[in-house]
């Protein structure tokens, strides 16, 4: 037998450290806190054996405590999900704390740039104390590197980030523009300035999770888009929702095979929405109900809820769900809902995702607030990303699209390619209450009985405009359907415009209201 040439021996024992990242000692109390290690994170995410790591023996230059470790804190390259090739970067908090210096973040960003030359995801895994404090401005420089990398990759290629712990100060802007975010409920934070910082200039007594937990940003501050219960199902929801998007931006959405009829007829939906307009129902009921069964996946939950987003499939085909939910705050836009909206048209619309809008809108939420708090520059952000998106758009009018509402939401006005309305459908200028009291304001004031007048009146005008029937003889609808066969007439929608060419005027990029 050949004895083993000493160099390659060599080698073997420095990869082998190299797997060990900050030691055992660090594991073991990583695993204590029923946390995975970088190496077990990418092991969960990937496809098995598919992981190939790039600068396994990258260490920090100049250290002068002797802290380096190989890898510096940060596991990168590249392996499969679902056979797909995608780039990955893991922070390893076992060493330092996963805080980022001058070659951890050339790690980083040599993954992210190798993944948009190759028209790959890019996937991070974050769990970081931060910038590496005695590395000083190289550390600072390292995160503008990232940074600048996921603005101009965005649109390009699909950027995840899993937060699996700490993601503080001005790490967390990273994140903040990639296209999705996971967290792990208590386990997840995100913030800029921490409770010690914050107790010290402003008197605020929080803490950790009620200041940047993954609830908060769920619920409150809409950072995050997906929270799961452990970093497990984090990891796997990420493999879930890469199923639903294409690679990069000049591809198409990957098709899979359908499991539910596309000519079936979801027939409690010709009951689901009350004759009285005022009272409500489920429109997540409805989507449930139209697509294929159990592929809604729903985005930004918890935030802004009157208003519905999210992924899911029709025949097997990808595509962007946005709704107003009439349950909450009947379904009026406010600054948030305006937000979530426009963000994920903007979304869908750079990775080639068709748009399907259900449109049940009073309008935009009224109120001092509001206005001084600039409803108007955040609606208008809905209209200018329906007017920018060119991807295939099918929308349904279910019951109230009034006023700038139903302009906004997807109407054939801003490019919408085909345009439905249930029977229920209201589009008007405005409710029945408030145009009575403009239109008829002298027959009202010379009526003897001025309720019952009014309710002629209201009765009248819901005849004459609060009908579909109005909007499909102008045209901007071009059928009207039953609720029940909203899923076949969607699919059959999507297949016709699904090769749609509509290529945007000739600039460098439009200026949108933020």
């Amino acid at each position: 037998m050949t004895e083993l040439d000493p160099r390659i021996k060599t080698l073997r024992e420095i990869r082998s450290n190299a797997q060990k990242g900050g030691g055992q000692d660090r594991i073991d109390r990583q695993h204590a806190k029923e946390k995975l290690t970088a190496r077990e994170r990418l092991d969960a995410l990937l496809d098995p054996g598919s992981f190939t790591e790039l600068g396994t023996f990258t260490t920090q230059q100049d250290d002068p405590e002797g802290n380096t470790a190989l890898g510096d804190g940060v596991v990168t390259g590249f392996g499969t999900v679902d056979g797909r090739t995608v780039y990955v970067y893991a922070q390893d908090f076992t060493v330092q704390g996963g805080s980022l210096g001058e070659m951890h973040s050339r790690k980083i960003c040599r993954v992210m740039d190798l993944a948009a030359a190759n028209g790959s995801p890019i996937i991070g895994l974050i769990d970081s104390g931060g910038a590496r404090i005695q590395e000083g401005v190289k550390s600072l420089g390292g995160y503008a590197e990232i940074f600048k990398r996921n603005a101009l990759y965005s649109g390009v290629v699909p950027q995840i980030s899993l937060i699996l712990g700490p993601c503080a100060g001005g790490a967390a802007y990273s994140p903040a523009v990639t296209d999705m975010i996971i967290m792990v409920d208590k386990q997840s934070f995100m913030f800029l300035t921490g409770p010690d910082v914050i107790r010290t200039v402003t008197g605020e007594e929080t803490d950790f999770e009620s200041l940047g937990g993954a609830e908060v940003h769920l619920t409150r501050s809409g950072t995050a888009h997906l929270m799961t219960k452990d970093e497990e199902s984090a990891l796997a929801l990420a493999r879930y929702l890469l199923g639903y998007l294409p690679s990069n931006n000049v591809e198409n959405a990957p098709i899979v095979d359908p499991d539910d009829d596309p000519e079936r007829l979801a027939e409690n939906l010709n009951s689901l929405v009350p004759v009285d307009p005022g009272e409500p129902y489920s429109m997540r009921t409805v989507i449930d109900s139209v697509v294929d069964q159990g592929s809604f996946l729903e985005l930004q939950a918890g935030y802004a809820r009157n208003a519905i987003v999210g992924l899911a499939r029709f025949d097997g085909m990808t595509v962007g769900i946005l709704a107003q939910e009439p349950s909450v705050m009947a379904g009026a836009i406010d600054i948030n809902a305006a937000d979530k909206l426009s963000r994920t048209v903007r979304f869908c619309d750079a990775f080639n995702i068709p748009l399907v809008t259900f449109v049940d809108s009073p309008g935009f939420l009224p109120g001092v607030s509001q206005e001084h708090n600039g409803i108007i520059r955040h609606g208008a952000k809905v209209l200018f990303a329906y007017s920018e998106a060119n991807v295939p758009k099918v929308s349904i009018v279910t019951r109230k699209a009034y006023g700038g509402a139903y302009v906004v939401m997807s109407s054939k006005f801003l490019g919408t390619d085909i345009n439905y309305a249930w029977p229920s459908a209201e589009i008007a200028v405005m409710g029945p209450q408030g145009a009575t009291n403009i239109l008829s304001r002298k027959e009202l004031a010379q009526a003897e009985d001025q309720e019952a007048e009014r309710a002629r009146l209201e009765a009248e005008y819901r005849q004459k405009y609060l009908t579909p029937y109005a909007a499909a003889k102008a045209g901007y609808v071009d059928e009207v359907i039953e609720p029940a066969e909203t899923r076949i007439k969607v699919i059959k929608a999507l297949r016709a415009i699904q090769h749609k060419s509509e290529p945007h005027p000739a600039r460098k990029h439009g200026n949108m209201p933020v």
